[in-house]
């Protein structure tokens, strides 16, 4: 990628040794000249536009067109300086040129190619993709930083307890998030395992769909939020790896302040909010209802996650404590993630991860104009702050910015951030000089040996 972030989120060259602007609108980069792809060919600028044209282009539909739309246009000034055009100043742009430039002279012509052999420019060559199994990394001599120290060899587990016990077993090296707790827990008790458990950059929420017609009285998603018992899910479902919420902010932001919060677990609080929003048990069933009908909505997640089934679980039952019809559905990932697409569900347990900038969940979920806007919330209020986290380069004012966002959706909750992820990684004591990246990069580990 042009530019990276290290394990501090602190901005580090990469493919780009520098750049410049007059006016935050058109920026200049310079290349390094001695970067080869791992066939061979040399990448150039042209590689660049090629792969930020791509992205931006509506008909090619990148998932991550949102991040790079205010790019509108990008050219060669010659085979190593890039000149990067932005229709407005962009405070997030740095964050999201961390995306690995692809070879036009394969992509261009030859997509599927690239699909079955990958060939990218950075310190490793794929030898071998077994899919669905193991995935073959190595070094490469001629890397312009320097010949990694190890092959790598990436093995395909998908049960996380299973990753969990091949670590322990001797038959792997390292794993990472996502783990089950109960796996994290013995893990970090293991004297003979070496690990590092941080503050991540994910969220596990709550997304309301606020055109439901229950849903979107806003006192009946206060109500809901107060039946959350944050402490509990993260306490004992998820034993302490994930830490109760306060709001949109994440802890590692700059902007995060426990001024903002949302409302906290209290069964009484909800009971008198939704006695005010006029929801009463007037059929005397234990249901509440009002103008004839029953205060019940769906609560859904995914099988794959036991933990978000025992959350939802668990909710139900507190939801029910105080006279909610709520109905449970748990189904797999592709069908429960086509409801949420789709904008069909009610309220959706799910999360979301690699947030290494404000606005990459502020703008994509919950902007009248994001592109993962599945609650469906319009703000005028909220976009204007969040136009401005977009625009403003100083931090400061970015900072009051996202503050003002987040407590706007800690009033009107069109989500509600469950729990604050953690990041943890638990490796062998012989991988000697590694060190956790908070994104869950792995790129530290060309500079890292491997002892007998």
């Amino acid at each position: 990628s042009l530019v990276t972030q290290d394990e501090n989120l602190q901005l580090q060259p990469l493919l780009a040794t520098s750049w410049e602007t007059e006016d935050s609108l058109v920026w200049v980069f310079h290349l390094r000249t001695d970067v080869t792809f791992s066939d061979g060919e040399p990448l150039t600028a042209a590689d660049v536009v090629f792969t930020y044209e791509t992205m931006t282009d509506p008909d090619f539909n990148s998932p991550y067109r949102s991040l790079v739309n205010p790019i509108v246009a990008i050219e060669a000034l010659d085979d190593y300086t890039v000149q990067m055009t932005l229709e407005q100043p962009y405070a997030p742009l740095f964050s999201y040129l961390d995306t690995g430039i692809v070879p036009e002279h394969i992509a261009a012509t030859n997509p599927e190619q690239l699909y079955a052999n990958p060939v990218g420019s950075g310190p490793y060559t794929l030898a071998n993709w077994d899919k669905g199994s193991i995935i073959n990394l190595v070094a490469r001599e001629d890397y312009w930083g320097g010949a990694p120290n190890l092959n790598i060899d990436i093995v395909i587990v998908p049960d996380p307890t299973a990753r969990a016990q091949a670590l322990e077993a001797g038959d792997i090296d390292l794993v990472m998030s996502p783990l089950a707790p109960q796996d994290v827990v013995r893990l970090g008790r293991d004297p003979n395992i070496a690990g590092f458990e941080l503050a991540g950059l994910g969220v596990t929420y709550l997304n309301f769909n606020v055109q439901d017609p229950i849903l979107s009285d806003v006192r009946v998603r206060q109500a809901i939020s107060m039946l959350v018992d944050a402490e509990t899910i993260g306490g004992f479902i998820y034993q302490g790896m994930d830490t109760p919420a306060t709001s949109m902010l994440l802890p590692n932001w700059p902007a995060y302040t426990d001024a903002v919060a949302q409302p906290t677990f209290t069964i009484e609080g909800a009971k008198a909010l939704l006695a005010v929003a006029g929801w009463a048990d007037t059929n005397n069933d234990g249901v509440l209802d009002k103008d004839g009908q029953d205060l019940s909505f769906v609560l859904s997640t995914h099988s794959e996650d036991p933990n978000r089934v025992q959350a939802v679980e668990y909710l139900q039952y507190l939801f029910s404590e105080v006279g909610i019809d709520c109905t449970a559905n748990i189904s797999d990932w592709p069908s429960f993630f086509a409801t949420v697409l789709a904008g069909e569900h009610d309220i959706a347990l799910l999360g979301w991860l690699n947030l290494n900038d404000p606005d990459r969940m502020f703008h994509r979920t919950l902007h009248s104009a994001g592109a993962n806007n599945w609650a469906k919330y319009s703000n005028a209020a909220y976009d204007a702050a969040v136009d401005t986290g977009r625009t403003v380069l100083d931090e400061a004012a970015r900072t009051e910015a996202y503050q003002t966002a987040a407590e706007i959706v800690a009033t009107e909750l069109p989500y509600y951030i469950i729990l604050y992820q953690g990041y943890q990684v638990y490796f062998t004591p012989k991988l000697i000089g590694y060190a956790p990246h908070v994104r869950g990069l792995m790129r530290n580990l060309m500079t890292c040996t491997l002892e007998d």
